[in-house]
């Protein structure tokens, strides 16, 4: 068997740059791989797409389940691919496409029903899906119509209709009146309405075209959010740790308060047998002073010994005797 300097380094790179390029792909797409993906892909069959994208949710009862992965077309109607996760969809499940944000931005919503198991291979038909109605188009369409409306021939009808009906009875005269007036308003209120009409198209068009922007903020306030109860649980966290700590302290105190009490005791008798024999040690430590002292003098001689004798002699007595200390002991 060849060692592994021996092989051809050229079949080697290959060989390795295949397998990175292998072991990246798994790793962006593994929702896609049939065992670590997971979920089951459905598809749903829609007479238009109504602004739904891939990556957008799919919700059951308000709650996520799963993501769309495709939109196309196929011929005359919108087939919509996603995956379900978790969840249970019914042979007789309906999808409806409706509203996420204000926005624009929509979500896939099923409603899970049936006997038996939804066969992935068998996708929803138009009979149980539901489109959204656009605002935002509705506008746009409002506004399209209103410039294709001929304003001036607009108030001349209704003049037309006022002079025709001029000499019918007074409530007839009186709602006719109300047309003239209202023929005239729109006949000078024709620039005002045309640019408001304008204007709402374009407020339309760049709501639209800042929907990345929205969403992507919407997404960093979550993020905001949830560092925030983060923290909060931190802080939780460690409040909860120091009132475990106090009542552990509380407990020792209290399980070495039996132990601690006589040995307080026994120390306070330990200070007041030494407060009471103070006096003894000082009077030691005033007679042991000269007696070191002389000692010291009689061997600090080398190896020559300095002694006297003294009280032999009845006279020479009362020298050797020590001075007696006022207040001492005898």
């Amino acid at each position: 068997m060849k060692s592994f300097r021996e092989r051809n380094p050229v079949v080697i790179g290959v060989v390795g740059t295949l397998v990175l390029a292998g072991i990246a792909a798994a790793v962006f797409f593994y929702r896609d791989l049939p065992v670590l993906g997971g979920g089951t892909t459905y598809r749903a069959e829609f007479s238009e797409a109504a602004g739904l994208r891939p990556d957008d949710e799919v919700r059951v009862a308000g709650i996520k389940v799963g993501e769309v992965t495709d939109v196309e077309l196929v011929v005359d109607k919108v087939v919509v691919s996603f995956r379900v996760e978790d969840a249970w969809v019914g042979d007789a499940t309906t999808a409806a496409i409706k509203l996420k944000t204000l926005l624009g931005r929509k979500f896939l919503a099923l409603h899970p029903t049936g006997s038996s198991a939804l066969d992935p291979a068998v996708p929803i038909p138009l009979g149980r899906t539901v489109t959204p109605y656009d605002v935002t188009e509705a506008f746009q369409g409002l506004a399209n119509t209103a410039d294709a409306i001929d304003t001036e021939q607009l108030a001349e009808s209704f003049r037309t209709i006022s002079d025709t009906f001029a000499d019918s009875p007074r409530h007839v005269r009186s709602a006719l009146d109300g047309l003239t007036a209202l023929s005239r308003t729109i006949s000078t209120r024709d620039a005002q309405l045309a640019q408001l009409l304008d204007n709402t198209r374009q407020v339309t068009t760049t709501l639209s075209d800042s929907n990345g922007t929205f969403d992507k903020l919407i997404d960093d306030g979550n993020l905001l959010l949830a560092e925030l109860n983060n923290r909060r649980e931190a802080i939780g966290d460690l409040l909860e740790g120091t009132t475990d700590l106090a009542e552990q302290l509380s407990g020792v105190v209290a399980d070495n308060q039996r132990q601690l009490t006589p040995a307080l005791s026994q120390l306070d008798t330990v200070t007041g047998i030494l407060e009471r024999y103070a006096d003894n040690l000082d009077r030691s430590l005033s007679l042991a002073g000269p007696y070191f002292r002389l000692m010291n003098n009689a061997i600090g001689s080398g190896r020559w010994i300095d002694h006297y004798l003294c009280g032999l002699v009845e006279a020479n007595r009362d020298p050797c005797i020590p001075p007696r200390i006022p207040g001492g002991a005898g």
